[in-house]
């Protein structure tokens, strides 16, 4: 009896310890139906006395050619699937057991909810982690909150640039809702790495990759009419 009060009484701390990290996106991610959320990597980046920029804009005030660009390059699936595109998920499972290599297969609440509760870095763990949290997340917000949150927290600049504001405003001088496809493209493809692709400054590769995405986004960009105004994007 008294090893399995000593056993009882040694969980209890990573037990607390657990239960605070479960409930912390399972109470903010409500409130972030209403609340401006802020990320990890921005909250790291403030307490480290390092600058961050970010103006909220509302999704109806920011391009739906962006919209459109986005999703056809990030998350072609977006309006369709719950949080987790399955079939992309099960082809990285396969490839992670055999060793090949890996793509992530994030969908953009996968990135919302990294962003919002966890940590950046290649790591199984995470990855697991990402999974209910996403089907959390798409539960609870309708797609055009998940995706207003993900262009107002993503990292558009290497110098604290964070929202497609401050992305815009960096790269073209321009406010979100006047950008043209060229543009759009550019800034789309710049996610994945905003700290090395400069839209305002886009060599062959970024040139090449912005074409594909603006063609097709022109082509199949109603696919994103879940963030459009009335279900419906203006392209």
């Amino acid at each position: 009896m008294a090893r399995r009060k000593t056993f009882w009484r040694a969980l209890r701390i990573p037990l607390g310890i657990l239960a605070v990290l479960v409930a912390i996106p399972l109470v903010l991610t409500p409130v972030y139906l209403v609340v401006a959320p802020i990320s990890v990597p921005m909250l790291v980046r403030g307490v480290t006395g390092q600058p961050v920029v970010r103006v909220w804009r509302d999704i109806d005030d920011i391009s739906d050619r962006l919209k459109a660009a986005i999703i056809l390059s990030e998350d072609g699936q977006f309006c369709r699937h719950w949080g987790i595109d399955v079939t992309a998920l099960r082809i990285e499972v396969d490839n992670y057991l055999a060793g090949r290599e890996t793509r992530g297969a994030s969908t953009i609440t996968m990135q919302v909810a990294r962003n919002l509760f966890l940590w950046n870095g290649q790591s199984a763990l995470r990855k697991a982690l990402e999974v209910p949290l996403a089907a959390y997340i798409d539960l609870v917000m309708p797609k055009k909150r998940i995706m207003e949150i993900y262009l107002n927290i993503a990292e558009w600049g290497p110098e604290g640039e964070f929202g497609i504001a401050a992305g815009s405003a960096r790269a073209f001088g321009r406010e979100p809702q006047n950008l043209d496809w060229r543009t759009a493209s550019l800034l789309a493809v710049t996610l994945p790495n905003p700290i090395l692709r400069n839209p305002a400054r886009p060599n062959a590769g970024l040139n090449r990759l912005a074409g594909i995405v603006e063609n097709r986004a022109r082509d199949f960009g109603q696919r994103a009419a879940c963030v459009g105004q009335g279900g419906r994007l203006a392209l």
